[in-house]
């Protein structure tokens, strides 16, 4: 979601309470020598010493809140939250902003600023956690000093999953630096230990000590980890082939798409997605396009496991290829139109993606009711209105919410268009930055 991105790119000083206790002073005066091991780890050159700071939670909260209205109007904000909902993925009464501010104020150990070039740390982190925290943030200021992380997060607006992939190597390489620098204190390296870097990754996982993260949805929950924990063994496999050159690789050659970041080597193959045409609605005069966007292998990975499990968001959601989709709005009959299309690598996929998002369809509303159904098509009516699911090929079409008067004969899609950038913002660009929830952050 670009709400979330923005807020985590924007995080800005000013906000900063500053605490000039002797436990504040030691910790930032250690900054210094971690950040030099860190620039040794990843062969990056420290440029210039990093400014270190303390800040309240309270701070932060009362920060994001004001964010919230400067890089997000009312209208994004509302199209956001609706495309959430559309999809079935957050209650018909989630609150998208407030919702991200609580999370991000939870989660929040520390964030380094790349406008400001400084790094803060909350002063409720604990003592444990403070020194990898500190290793964390300054591993982004070290990738800011030579790759402008400012500038690497504004090239991948163009596409909403590009823009998670990028929030995931700027994540998982801080990430797994940070892992790095405490595996060589224990005399061990992520280099030549596979296993435990698996383990080191799953340092951001929770384990009931968030409850304002563990009662948010399943889509927010996985997409706040997912640049950490599959960031950070993207970037292990990246160093496992190209070595210390593998660090500056993932900014000067960015992943397109957060496909190439859970499978490595489509990366190393620079398989790019596809973009498969929607379906054409023919709807009425009066409606106008909303939001439409990207959705990714992540996207669909955790639609499938809200809605089919987990054992067969496993199994699906690894042949992925491409999807978009569209909202279209008519505010005087108070009507959303979802269009939407999703193209798999064979048609088996596809099938199985069809029955998957029909099971979805009847459990994201209290009502289904069907009008015709064939193996490779359903139409009918939901909460929202009428629907037309239909699967041609590898390619997998819904669109929802229709109004009664709409001519169902659904042109069957055309195919993909040729990979190019995803019209506007909607529900997979950039996601909320996901804080590990032990030693993380809101950060950049």
């Amino acid at each position: 979601m670009r709400l979330s991105a923005a807020l985590i790119a924007l995080l800005v000083g000013s906000a900063s309470a500053r605490a000039q206790s002797s436990s504040a002073s030691e910790l930032c005066g250690q900054a210094g020598k971690i950040a030099s091991e860190l620039a040794t780890i990843s062969g990056l050159k420290l440029r210039h010493a990093v400014p270190c700071d303390f800040i309240t939670k309270e701070k932060v909260n009362e920060f994001l809140k004001k964010r919230v209205k400067q890089v997000a109007g009312p209208d994004e904000l509302r199209a956001e939250e609706l495309t959430l909902k559309k999809f079935g993925l957050v209650p018909p009464d989630f609150n998208l902003a407030e919702s991200t501010v609580d999370l991000l104020t939870e989660q929040a150990a520390a964030f380094y600023d790349y406008d400001k070039k400084k790094l803060f740390i909350t002063e409720t982190t604990s003592a444990e956690t403070q020194e990898p925290v500190l290793a964390h943030e300054l591993s982004h200021a070290i990738a800011d000093q030579n790759f402008n992380l400012g500038k690497y997060i504004r090239q991948g607006r163009k596409s909403d999953d590009g823009a998670t992939a990028r929030m995931a190597v700027m994540e998982g390489q801080a990430t797994w630096l940070m892992s790095e620098y405490l595996a060589r204190r224990l005399g061990q390296s992520l280099k030549n230990s596979p296993a435990l870097a698996r383990m080191m990754s799953r340092m951001s996982e929770t384990s009931g000590q968030f409850p304002v993260f563990d009662q948010a949805p399943l889509y927010l929950r996985l997409t706040l980890l997912f640049p950490y924990t599959e960031g950070m063994l993207f970037q292990n496999e990246v160093i496992a082939r190209d070595g210390e050159g593998g660090f500056a690789e993932v900014f000067q050659q960015a992943p397109v798409s957060t496909q190439q970041i859970i499978h490595p080597q489509k990366y190393f193959d620079h398989s790019v997605p596809t973009f498969p045409t929607l379906p054409e609605p023919h709807l009425p005069s009066g409606y106008k396009g909303l939001v439409g966007g990207t959705l990714g292998e992540l996207d669909h990975q955790a639609l499938l496991e809200q809605f089919a499990g987990k054992p067969r968001a496993a199994e699906i959601a690894p042949h992925w290829r491409g999807s978009t989709f569209e909202l279209r709005e008519n505010k005087k009959e108070s009507r959303l139109v979802l269009l939407y299309a999703v193209e798999w690598d064979g048609e088996e996929a596809a099938r199985n993606y069809f029955d998957a998002y029909r099971e979805a369809l009847g459990k994201k509303w209290k009502k289904l009711e069907v009008a015709a159904e064939t193996p490779d098509s359903l139409t009918g009516a939901g909460d929202d209105g009428r629907f037309e699911l239909r699967r041609t090929g590898a390619i997998v079409t819904s669109m929802e919410g229709l109004p009664p008067a709409v001519d169902l004969k659904n042109a069957p899609p055309t195919g993909s268009r040729p990979a190019r950038s995803a019209p506007g913002s909607g529900l997979a660009g950039g996601h909320i930055a996901a804080q590990s929830s032990r030693v993380h952050h809101p950060s950049h």
